[in-house]
């Protein structure tokens, strides 16, 4: 599948591989075909947009060549002498048919975004337009944006870049999320200086944030550049009544112009801070230290320190640095759509300064640690792993020094790269891992190991892996002296151990992890982890056979699963879940029970079980493979699959003494075991080992 890039240079990938796309002539003539897509641009205007000068004589056999090239380029399997079916000849000349145009696909969900805005959904209003607005790598069709046949469609692309980050603003202020607002909005009216839609979010996430000095300052700056005399708008009141755009109740009820706005914050106005919002989370950065309560914090000072006109490279690193402290608190507290989105926008920020050193550091700030092998955002984590290798590179290209930098940017792509089956994620953790030790930087080595454990999932059986490092993960924690504690870190240890000791059967040593990582996580406000626990005492009570209050459990912990932020962890678990608590159950399974339900990744497995498709051939090397691979093995012991059961048999045996799936603390098929013995029963082998009793 072909994807074509407009938001920023123009890009073509195939199956997520960069198209080599030739000279600067040939790929305008795709750009040009892209913006008329799917209408036919005539031969003479592409002439016209190429030459607009002075065509050559040659100018027609030029275009043809072009077009020749582009063909072979974008259809390599095309058969010879067969027409193209993607850029086809029509008179009076060509048009491009492309399946996928992330303009297009931008312009859809911003349209989603504005719709569940209107609704009332603003969660969902919010993460839709954060996706949006991630799409974005630069400005839109950055190097033909100023061609005349470029230059209406790159505005229109801006100006709906600049309306998605208004109503994103408009979810966060109707969440009580004022202060997560600023920093974006901030960059905003830079940006937009003469949007006064703009200078109003902001002046209002300042005030709400508890900053109205500083909400004031903006709406004079605002008059200032707007060129108004008197209050921000010398207009008289009246005008349209009503909340912010977009049918967001609780916002400022101004009467069509921003001096009202002014003179409310100055009154202090009550409808200006509507009672019930969400209060500010809490939550540690990985070195710990740096609370957020209350509006309090040391990122805060250091933004609201920032004089937002500068454009000095030392007052963009200031204010880099301090928008990467905000990114790492709002990951930890909670916040992981917009952690993921100011982290994408201070990435590329880093890309403009032109500062190697700069921008290995930026792209590998983010501290927070990782316990779910998928990817939340397919597409960022691509984009964060592409950046630290492209900053890996010039780093190298300027000295052999920088290890601490280098280190983080392999931590980054051995985290981002957590769900390849490549081998680049597991090269980088070890390389991580072997600088960290030889620097002696106890933060750095817990970064990395947490780097290794993801790329621990190659075969079946690793619990006792991941348990060790998981035990060393622990004791760096408690190396710590007082006042330097590593909260994040001792809470991503016993999570790994809650997991490995799970998978391992030892429900008493599990039991204690859980309870020590949610007294952590009360003690420096670091909320997501309550989501893990729950499950993990929901799959307890499976392996225990305690199945109808499993099912309950199961429910209420999918009820603090959803709307966490965490995507990659909530599609489909619950129906999985549910499905292998059947399994355990034995008998026949009810299937209309799970006619409707969506599976997301787990899907062709499912449907193997439930009868509706073949069995998946191989599974993707994670926390859930053993459960994937007993689900493939029920299938083959069902179809009598001899060839599968074989391998399967092989693939599982390693885990023999391990509970398939409850390595990823939410769900469990049962021993591992049962289905070995199962297995070799239908093949007509001789029965595995026992495993050691049961220590539960």
């Amino acid at each position: 599948m072909l994807r074509f890039g407009v938001l920023g240079p123009l890009e073509v990938t195939r199956q997520g591989d960069p198209v080599r796309l030739g000279g600067p002539r040939q790929r305008a003539v795709l750009a040009r075909l892209l913006i008329a897509a799917p209408r036919v641009v005539p031969v003479p205007w592409l002439i016209d947009d190429l030459w607009p000068d002075d065509p050559p004589p040659g100018a027609l056999g030029a275009v043809q060549t072009f077009v020749g090239a582009l063909r072979k380029t974008l259809e390599p399997d095309r058969p010879p002498r067969t027409a193209s079916r993607l850029l086809v000849t029509q008179a009076p000349g060509y048009l491009l048919r492309p399946a996928e145009v992330d303009a297009w696909q931008v312009t859809r969900e911003i349209e989603d975004g504005e719709n569940l805005l209107s609704a009332g959904y603003y969660v969902q209003a919010q993460d839709q337009l954060d996706r949006a607005l991630g799409r974005w790598r630069g400005p839109a069709w950055a190097e033909f944006g100023e061609q005349p046949w470029a230059r209406a469609e790159a505005r229109r692309l801006e100006e709906l870049r600049a309306l998605a980050v208004e109503r994103r603003a408009d979810a966060a202020l109707a969440l009580g999320r004022a202060e997560s607002a600023v920093p974006g909005l901030e960059a905003h009216v830079e940006r937009h200086p003469r949007r006064e839609n703009g200078w109003r979010l902001l002046a209002l996430a300042l005030y709400r944030s508890g900053r109205p000095d500083d909400a004031l300052t903006v709406l004079r700056r605002a008059r200032h550049l707007l060129g108004r005399p008197g209050g921000v708008h010398a207009g008289a009141p009246g005008g349209v009544p009503g909340g912010v755009p977009g049918g967001v109740p609780g916002g400022v009820q101004h009467r069509g112009d921003l001096w009202r706005l002014e003179e409310d914050i100055l009154a202090r106005a009550e409808h200006l801070d509507p009672a019930g919002r969400p209060a500010t989370a809490g939550g540690t950065g990985l070195s710990g230290g740096t609370r957020l309560s209350g509006g309090s914090g040391l990122w805060r000072v250091a933004i609201r320190g920032q004089d937002p006109t500068t454009t000095s490279p030392a007052g963009r690193r200031e204010r880099l640095d301090a928008l990467m402290g905000l990114v790492r608190a709002l990951a930890v507290s909670g916040e992981l759509a917009q952690a993921r989105q100011y982290r994408a926008e201070a990435v590329r920020a880093a890309a403009e300064l032109a500062d190697p050193l700069l921008f290995a550091q930026v792209v590998g700030a983010f501290e927070v640690p990782a316990i779910w092998t998928a990817n939340d955002d397919e597409e960022l984590s691509a984009f964060l792993a592409g950046a630290a290798e492209q900053a890996l590179a010039g780093l190298r290209a300027v000295d052999g020094e920088h290890r601490a930098e280098r280190a983080r940017l392999l931590i980054t792509i051995a985290l981002e790269r957590r769900a390849d089956p490549g081998p680049r994620g597991s090269e980088a953790a070890r390389e991580a891992e072997q600088l960290a030790r030889s620097l002696g930087d106890a933060n750095l080595l817990a970064l990395a190991l947490n780097g290794r454990f993801l790329q621990t999932f190659d075969r079946a059986g690793l619990a006792g892996q991941r348990a060790l490092i998981g035990h060393e993960i622990l004791e760096i924690a408690a190396a710590r002296p007082a006042g330097q504690e590593l909260p994040a870190v001792a809470v991503l240890g016993h999570l790994m151990l809650m997991q490995s000791y799970a998978a391992l059967a030892d429900l008493n040593a599990a039991d204690r992890h859980a309870t020590a990582a949610d007294d952590l996580a009360g003690q420096h406000g670091i909320p997501l982890i309550g989501v893990f626990t729950a499950w993990y005492r929901a799959l307890r009570l499976v392996v225990i056979g305690a199945l109808d209050e499993a099912r309950a459990a199961y429910r209420a912990a999918a009820a603090k699963l959803s709307g966490s932020g965490m995507p990659g962890v909530e599609r489909g678990i619950l129906p999985l879940a549910l499905l292998c608590l059947e399994l355990v159950r034995g008998g026949e399974i009810d299937r209309k029970a799970f006619e409707g339900d969506d599976f997301g990744p787990y899907q062709p497995w499912a449907d193997a079980l439930l009868g509706r498709g073949p069995a998946p051939s191989s599974s993707p090397h994670d926390l859930l493979l053993e459960a994937r691979l007993c689900l493939q093995a029920e299938a083959a012991l069902r179809d009598d699959d001899r060839s599968a059961m074989k391998s399967l048999y092989a693939q599982l045996l390693p885990a023999r003494e391990e509970l398939a799936g409850a390595g990823s603390g939410m769900v469990t098929l049962g021993p591992v075991a049962g289905y070995l013995e199962r297995l070799a029963e239908a093949l007509g082998e001789p029965p595995p080992a026992r495993p050691k009793a049961d220590r539960a």
